[in-house]
């Protein structure tokens, strides 16, 4: 029974837990809008402060801030859409609300120093979603349902975010905290120097792969284990992402790697998943430099699709605010400025600029009423470099 149930978990998951790199399903990405007239101004940031201050952004940024605090923000935290559901479907909708959504808002509330917005945050992310192994990556308030599962991206996110709040407002409890539910971490979702997608609280068990943009190397190697341990960990999972590339001619990642066959699978390539995949690289100061020098002529002509395959050709004509705001961040992490500047002229054209919208300030679908919540804070979390 144990061996059915598993599989079928680990098919569920894949609709499911798997979408924790961007929990906005794929048809939710708007088509390319028309040109709008508050788009920002390009220019050249320098490297010493925010670069979206230096490009003049701070009026949209707290636009953006407004609109999901008060219209995508509830007493559990941050709405996963705009629209209202009875929030019984497989994949999370309406009012349900993501441990991601409330790691994302963690890491904007250090990167704009505010400390009492990231302890209320923190508190209520705690509450919500701790269950004894994990964070649970999911709780509908309508069926008063805590999912007993995690998802390993989006505890790290939360685990990164206590050690970020560390440093970031000289608080040793916060360091502390960040320790503690790193061993815990480590003691489900690692096993013999390797990352697991998730662990089920319930029947104690993890799935048999790694999907690549679950491994973020700067927060695996912030985790207190023995230094061998971490040295196995993080050139198991770093040999994983690397191996995964897939040619200088489409320089994006496979999507997963399964541990018992010792092979990379990929339903199509996601552009999501790549480039948070390419983010943790440059992060970490091993992005391929092909990679680079393909989001940056992609993202000056606004041509990066939702989907591809594996030699690169588009398999839809799809886009999305997600996808430039991870580009931004990248432009961000290897201080490019014309990539991040780029990114974010790329990602405004999907911000609602219409004051008499129900979206104004936010980022989604103006004449549908729909907006969503990995779209919303990654745009946040640009802003906020």
């Amino acid at each position: 029974m144990k061996k059915y149930w598993t599989g079928g978990l680990s098919a569920v998951l894949l609709l499911n837990v798997l979408m924790a790199c961007g929990n906005a399903p794929a048809q939710t990405a708007l088509p390319n809008p028309p040109e709008q007239q508050n788009k920002s101004q390009k220019a050249v940031p320098d490297r010493t402060s925010r670069f979206s201050d230096q490009l003049g952004l701070q009026p949209h940024r707290e636009e953006t801030e407004r609109f999901i605090m008060s219209k995508m923000y509830g007493p559990y935290g941050v709405y996963t859409n705009y629209q209202d559901s009875d929030e019984s479907d497989t994949a999370a909708t309406g009012h349900e609300v993501l441990s991601e959504s409330a790691g994302l808002l963690m890491r904007y509330d250090v990167l704009m120093n505010r400390k009492d917005a990231f302890q209320t945050e923190w508190e209520r992310a705690k509450q919500v979603f701790e269950l004894a192994s994990g964070f649970s990556y999911r709780y509908s308030p309508k069926q008063d349902k805590k999912y007993t599962i995690n998802a390993a991206v989006d505890d790290l996110r939360m685990i990164r975010a206590l050690y970020d709040a560390g440093e970031k407002f000289h608080s040793a409890a916060y360091t502390e905290l960040a320790d503690t539910y790193g061993k815990r971490f480590s003691s489900y979702n690692i096993k013999g120097g390797k990352l697991y997608d998730f662990y089920d609280d319930i029947y104690k068990v993890t799935n048999d792969f790694v999907t690549l943009c679950y491994i973020d190397l700067t927060t695996l190697k912030r985790l207190p284990l023995p230094s061998t341990e971490k040295e196995t960990l993080i050139s198991n999972m770093q040999k994983i992402i690397e191996q995964g590339y897939l040619s200088d001619e489409f320089p994006f990642y496979e999507t997963r790697y399964h541990y018992s066959t010792d092979t990379y699978h990929s339903e199509g390539i996601n552009t999501v998943e790549s480039l948070l995949t390419i983010l943790s690289l440059s992060e970490a100061g091993l992005q391929k430099p092909a990679s680079i020098a393909y989001l940056k002529q992609q993202v000056k002509a606004g041509t990066l699709y939702g989907k591809y395959d594996k030699k690169g050709k588009p398999q839809n004509q799809i886009q999305s605010t997600a996808i430039y705001a991870i580009t931004a961040l990248i432009g961000s992490a290897l201080k490019d400025a014309d990539l991040y500047g780029d990114s974010i002229q790329q990602m405004e054209k999907y911000r609602v600029t219409d004051k008499n919208s129900l979206l104004f300030g936010g980022y989604g679908d103006a004449a549908a009423i729909q907006a969503f919540s990995f779209d919303n804070l990654m745009a946040l979390l640009a802003y906020a470099h």
